[in-house]
């Protein structure tokens, strides 16, 4: 599978990026039918088969239920063959989602996450944004603490995961990556698409498929075709927890760069 680089961050990801929001969490989620969460046997042979598939990224964060421990209980091969993306900000107990962007919620999520993942560093950490981008940005302890962690060797790359225009225009200016959502029904982030390239940020795209609403291999391959063919986009995150279902999202995308 093709790889991009995420802006001038030093990351190469595949083209598309595994998220795994369904390993780990089927409460409160805006997929259009309920699921069941899928035993260990079941994501570890996900976690293989997109491994051989040439996914290197994957993308959790700790607002998704046990996901992480999963993670780290159950990736195969080397840490070195993944991009491990997590998030601070948005915490899920009890059925509900609480945000704290202060730094000392920040250092703790950060922990947490090493902890869980198994690991001693983060490829990247993005923002769980509570849709007040600016102010997270602008009036929050969050970027400077990652900031520093950053300085620290713990995170290798930062950004925010936005909900607005202003908010991703304004994570081109301080961050290294930005995940905005971009599909054929929603187009109005793409001008932070095109600051992130000319400013040589990491461009990572959420909701291609319309969070599962799109249906069939035709429409899900167009819908990957157009959320990768702006210039600067590095990778698609799609969340599947059926085997075929990532197998047909690869193949759709398997051609791009050779036409």
């Amino acid at each position: 599978m093709e790889r991009r680089s995420l802006g001038s961050s030093g990351l190469s990801v595949s083209v598309i990026g595994l998220g795994t929001v369904k390993i780990g969490r089927n409460q409160g989620v805006k997929y259009p039918r309920p699921f069941e969460l899928p035993d260990d046997a079941a994501v570890g042979r996900l976690l293989g088969q997109a491994r051989e598939l040439g996914i290197n990224l994957l993308d959790t964060a700790p607002a998704y239920g046990c996901s992480e421990e999963r993670l780290g209980r159950l990736r195969p091969g080397p840490r070195s063959d993944w991009v491990i993306l997590t998030k601070v900000g948005e915490s899920f107990e009890n059925g509900r989602s609480s945000f704290d962007f202060s730094a000392q919620a920040t250092r703790d999520s950060l922990e947490r996450s090493l902890r869980r993942l198994r690991t001693d560093y983060l490829d990247a950490v993005l923002i769980h944004s509570n849709g007040q981008d600016l102010a997270i940005l602008e009036q929050t302890a969050v970027l400077d603490t990652l900031n520093r962690c950053k300085e620290a060797g713990w995170i290798r790359a930062q950004g925010i995961s936005t909900k607005t225009l202003e908010g991703a225009l304004r994570a081109v200016e301080v961050c290294d990556l930005v995940m905005l959502s971009y599909n054929q029904d929603h187009i109005g982030e793409r001008p932070a698409i095109q600051a992130a390239h000319e400013a040589g940020k990491g461009v990572l795209i959420k909701k291609a498929l319309s969070s599962g609403h799109l249906s069939g291999p035709e429409a899900a391959g167009r819908a990957l075709r157009f959320a990768l063919e702006p210039p600067g986009v590095g990778s698609v995150i799609l969340g599947t927890i059926n085997p075929t279902h990532l197998a047909e999202n690869v193949a759709a995308v398997s051609s791009i760069g050779r036409e």
